[in-house]
């Protein structure tokens, strides 16, 4: 691997650990035990990774950050830090650090955060040299054009060429030897059409046709001679240029442009015509070959699997591939931020106008809104296109969707957090257990029934929450199918009711049930159906409980039915809920519960009735209680929503 990594703590222990154990696993570690060493060593050894701690003394974490960015936004940063700094985490997220780690560090956690810095940095190379690539394609095929026009241009070299020796040929016979060496067929013609000199070329792929005719040359002229190049040339007493077919000594046909000027005499009467011919064979075969790769270039533009398009100096689209007119309304000549944004002005950091600025590659992202309304991110990179003068005349922008990605390190993100948060929970339910074990310890020391009965209900009660916290993250981490069963309703109801009692026992509170006896059957998954109500029930017992200012509660739970759905209603005389908390109760790791609740039993709950073709709607108000109402249809519905556990 050798990759290279400068780790920054100001702790000696943290540096060493975390150094052998980065260097066994193949990286280049380089250490620093401050913010500023570790600026210093930044430029000099360029790491591909930093990872440092947020609290240091001095310059601190988030600090250090935005320097290494500044300096060189490639570098990917991985922050280390404490539970109790997870604002500083959330915020040195938002200047671009790619993950953070919490102390003390888990060497998978760990690992995660590396392959995913490592991931972005392998991306950015492959879009780097796909985009020099296309710089190199073409400048190739630019090079290869601009051929192809100097080789046009010899024609009108040429024609320029005639004209000057209209000046300068007094006799023929003096001056053609000056021909001999040019690469073309020189010839000079009587007014009879004859044929009086020609050049070393001429000869060698024409033949010798001193006193020949002028027309003998050319295919498909002996049935009109008077129209040869020549004899035209005479009639109009001026130069003219055109296409025509050669035929050499050997038999091979080839195709020429013909350039003839006038000889005029002392008197300016036009005494002979000079000829020059070019062959158009390899000019052909260029522009074939130009033809063809054209072709192969729109091909590789259009098939490229990402956004392509091309901006003049007024950032005005001039040319986009087929993704980028699929997912963009797009129109030539419209203005890309006009395209992206649907604003009216130029973004602040445009990549494109930084290129037209420095002439230089230069790499963003940033969010846009496709022709459909959706909004998506892009990892932007620019390449300027030069005209012959060198000048750049308009840059390429390549862009690659990444919103995938985002939206999974967004979640990736978020259940690190909540990871943190269920630990702190699952750390105070085993303080409690322990409490619990200690007061069972202190009634048989000193055989006390009531500490006994204390710590034996303390641990059960902790051992119950454990278990349901476990069963809800275990539900969460994977995704079932309904297993469609015909079920009673009055049995599952009672089933459900016969569970939570002994949880409330203790607890003065009471559940009183308040069932439709005429209820049948329904179509659903009884094992999930039943914990989606376990957890709707054991919710208002925890409301119940957290209303200590009144010293017995009642829950009512109620079953009902109208023509195609079964309706289960949960009432409870609970603490109650505010606006905030009844819209983000199903949310998922939303918990108003604190560290007492893991924040995905509600969710669940409400993923599994809605994956029935059901509903949960709660109306609460704070100090006077909820009331939950389940309606799930009696029949398997043929389709329903697809939910999304994640």
């Amino acid at each position: 691997m050798n990759e290279k990594i400068l780790l920054v703590d100001d702790e000696e222990g943290i540096r060493k650990v975390l150094g052998i154990s980065l260097s066994d696993s193949g990286y280049n570690v380089v250490t620093a035990e401050n913010g500023e060493q570790a600026l210093s060593l930044f430029k000099k050894i360029k790491p591909s990774i930093v990872l440092t701690d947020i609290k240091m003394p001095g310059m601190d974490g988030i600090e250090l950050l935005q320097k290494i960015k500044q300096a060189n936004p490639d570098t990917e940063v991985i922050m280390i830090t404490g539970h109790g700094d997870m604002d500083l985490a959330i915020k040195s997220l938002k200047y671009e650090a790619v993950d953070f780690v919490t102390k003390p560090i888990n060497d998978d956690v760990l690992e995660i955060a590396l392959k995913r810095a490592r991931d972005k940095i392998f991306m950015r190379q492959k879009l780097k040299e796909y985009t020099e690539n296309l710089e190199d394609l073409v400048r190739e095929k630019s090079a290869r054009l601009i051929e192809v026009e100097r080789q046009v241009a010899v024609g009108q070299a040429v024609e320029g060429l005639s004209s000057a020796i209209k000046e300068i040929a007094v006799g023929f016979e003096g001056n053609i030897k000056y021909f001999n060496e040019m690469p073309c067929f020189v010839s000079v013609h009587n007014r009879n059409l004859k044929v009086v000199a020609t050049n070393q070329l001429y000869k060698e792929r024409l033949g010798d046709r001193i006193g020949g005719n002028s027309w003998e040359i050319y295919k498909g002229r002996a049935a009109d001679q008077a129209k040869c190049p020549v004899g035209e040339t005479f009639k109009s007493r001026k130069g003219r240029r055109s296409k025509e077919t050669v035929v050499y000594v050997s038999g091979e046909t080839v195709p020429v442009i013909v350039h003839t000027a006038p000889i005029r005499n002392k008197d300016g009467n036009v005494e002979l015509v000079i000829e020059i011919s070019a062959d158009t064979t390899e000019i052909r075969r260029l522009q074939e070959e130009l033809r063809t790769t054209q072709q192969r270039y729109h091909q590789l533009f259009d098939e490229a699997p990402c956004y392509i398009s091309v901006q003049d100096r007024s950032l005005k689209l001039v040319a986009a591939n087929r993704r980028f007119k699929e997912d963009f309304d797009e129109k030539i000549g419209s203005h890309c931020y006009e395209v992206y944004k649907h604003q009216h002005e130029p973004c602040s950091e445009c990549p494109v106008a930084k290129t037209f600025e420095d002439g230089k590659s230069h790499q963003s992202e940033m969010v846009v809104t496709s022709k459909t309304g959706e909004q998506n991110n892009l990892l932007i990179w620019t390449a300027p296109i030069r005209d012959e003068a060198g000048e750049i005349s308009q840059v390429m922008e390549m862009s690659t969707n990444i919103t995938q990605i985002r939206k999974l390190q967004d979640h990736l993100s978020a259940i690190g957090l909540k990871i943190g948060s269920i630990s702190h929970g699952i750390k105070g339910l085993l303080t409690r257990l322990d409490g619990g074990m200690y007061l069972l310890d202190s009634g048989f020391d000193k055989k006390n029934e009531e500490l006994i009965k204390e710590g034996w209900h303390v641990v059960r009660l902790m051992v119950d929450r454990i278990r349901n916290m476990v069963l809800d993250i275990l539900y969460f981490a994977k995704e079932r199918d309904l297993k469609w069963e015909r079920v009673d309703v009055l049995s599952l109801a009672v089933e459900v009711v016969h569970t939570v009692e002994p949880k409330i026992e203790a607890q003065n509170i009471k559940i009183v049930s308040d069932f439709d006896e005429s209820i049948g059957e329904f179509e659903v998954d009884a094992a999930v159906v039943r914990s989606a109500l376990i957890n709707v029930l054991e919710n208002a017992i925890d409301a119940c409980l957290e209303k200590e200012s009144d010293k017995s509660h009642e829950i009512v739970f109620g079953v009902k039915q109208d023509n195609d759905h079964i309706i289960f209603d949960v009432t409870d005389t609970g603490v109650g809920m505010d606006k905030e908390t009844r819209e983000n109760l199903f949310n998922l790791f939303f918990s108003s519960k604190g560290n007492k609740g893991t924040g995905l039993g509600l969710f669940i709950s409400n993923n599994f009735i809605r994956q029935h073709g059901g509903s949960i709607t709660v109306d609460s108000t704070p100090g006077k209680g909820s009331h939950f109402s389940i309606k799930m249809p009696k029949i398997r519905p043929e389709s329903v929503e697809h939910i999304s556990w994640v």
